[in-house]
This record gives C-alpha cells, sequence and structure tokens, in this order.
C-alpha cells in the first residue's frame, strides 16, 4: 500500500514525528505560569514602547511576550522534530543523547543538526568541530556533517577554515544545508520540499485523529497578573513592573 504523506519515510512515522511535537507545544503552553514568566526579568520599560508606538492593548501586549517565551522553548523542539524525521529513513537512526544526532546504520555518516545557521558562537563551532572530527578519525569510512536546516543558501561543502584564530580542515568533516541533507539521506532532490508541502494535511489529520483535552490549562501567567490586579488596582503593566522591580528606588509606589 503506496504512502499517503511521503515516500521516504512511513505515513505513522510522519504522525508520530508531529505527535510529539504537539506534545512539546501543549506542554510549553502549561509551563507558563506567572513564575514562568517572571524567571528573566520582563523589560516593562520596553514593552511601555511596544504599547503605545504598535498600539496594541495591555492583555494583547502580555499574550504575545508569553508567546515569545514559549517560541524560545519551541525552537528546540523544531530542531528535535528534523531529527526524528530524518531518523525515520531506511539506513539512519536517531543518536538519543549519544554524542550525535543522526548516524548511518552502517556507521558511514553522522551528523549534528542545527535548526538555524546562527545559533553556535566561534566557542561552540570549534566544539563541534573538533567533535566531528573525532567521529571521522574513529571511523574511516565515516562522512560526518554539520547541518543547518534553515540556511542562508544551498550548500555541501567541506567545513574549513579559521575559528578563534585557529585554521582547521578534515577530509571528511562538511557542512551542509537542510535541503541537501534531507536529499542526501532519501534520495530525493526536493525531500525537504516534499515535507513542507505535506504538512499541513498531514498536522489536519493527526489533530482530528486526537481528542481536545479541557483540563490543560494554557498560559496561567495572565491570568494570575489579572487577578491580582483586581486586588492592586494597577495596570496590568504597573502590577508587572511592580512585582518585578519593586526593590528598586521608587517603584514600591505603584
Amino acid at each position: 500500500m503506496a504512502n499517503k504523506y511521503l515516500n521516504f519515510i512511513s505515513d505513522n512515522h510522519l504522525l508520530n514525528c508531529i505527535e510529539n511535537l504537539h506534545k512539546s507545544y501543549l506542554s510549553a503552553k502549561s509551563e507558563i505560569n506567572k513564575k514562568q514568566f517572571y524567571k528573566n526579568k520582563i523589560d516593562t520599560i520596553k514593552l511601555t514602547f511596544d504599547a503605545k508606538f504598535n498600539n496594541i492593548n495591555e492583555e494583547d501586549l502580555i499574550q504575545s511576550e508569553i508567546l515569545r517565551q514559549i517560541d524560545k522553548s519551541i525552537n528546540n523542539s523544531i530542531g528535535t522534530f528534523h531529527e526524528q524525521i530524518l531518523g525515520g529513513i531506511t539506513g539512519y537512526e536517531m543518536g538519543n543523547l549519544s554524542g550525535f544526532d543522526i548516524k548511518a546504520n552502517d556507521d558511514t555518516l553522522f551528523a549534528d543538526i542545527k535548526n538555524k545557521h546562527n545559533t553556535m558562537n566561534s566557542s561552540s563551532a570549534e566544539a563541534l568541530f573538533q567533535k566531528l572530527a573525532r567521529y571521522a578519525n574513529d571511523y574511516k569510512k565515516a562522512k560526518c556533517y554539520w547541518v543547518q536546516i534553515l540556511a542562508k543558501n544551498s550548500f555541501n561543502e567541506h567545513w574549513q577554515g579559521e575559528i578563534n584564530g585557529k585554521e582547521y580542515s578534515h577530509s571528511r568533516v562538511f557542512k551542509i544545508s537542510g535541503d541537501q541533507f534531507y536529499a542526501l539521506l532519501s534520495g530525493q532532490d526536493d525531500a525537504l520540499f516534499q515535507l513542507y508541502k505535506v504538512l499541513p494535511k498531514a498536522i489536519n489529520d493527526y489533530l482530528k485523529s486526537v481528542e481536545k483535552d479541557d483540563n490543560i490549562k494554557e498560559n496561567s501567567a495572565l491570568d494570575e497578573i489579572t487577578s491580582e490586579t483586581e486586588q492592586s488596582k494597577r495596570s496590568i503593566l504597573d502590577q508587572i513592573t511592580f512585582e518585578n522591580y519593586s526593590y528598586y528606588l521608587g517603584f514600591d509606589k505603584l
């Protein structure tokens, strides 16, 4: 029976990957209570400018800030989604915290996957290169890749140049864009594009198959803060400012 979505991974595998990512979204949403929201100090001076210059009411503004915090958490989960998708291609597997993200079953390929090209500073880039070089040295037939799912260009090239003032290169260490890596593992040039095209339908099919859990509490931070404004008679921004900076000179007067 032909696959419904993609021909390089099974339908069940794709839907399982979507389910795992959906759970990450639900978890991220449920974790944003007031304590979590305040974990990093809120820049209420910036939020004041945002509200006035962008003509946004305070509730929408705080909801947007909560979604921004959720987005930071979800970015890591998106990288895991790609690892899971690629690990479902015949002949490859996920690392599962083994030091690599994807490997060939016959040890001819190892890869470290980053969702975006600009997620590493020079020190982490050097550490990654050295790790890939060690795999290449330990496995003489292996090609080792730094995968950039969202890259500035489409490429598959040796990773060489200078990091922290040191020259580096290895005959079997490469850097590669997401489209080229999907093509390499699947044998299909447009594999990443195929995934992009089927995602809306696959996600809709998945969502139809799951029951909505009305007991999941999403983004309770705004409800908690709003409830406190009813007692304090402060605006939402003033309440957030007071709770974050009441120890600053004068701020206890809010």
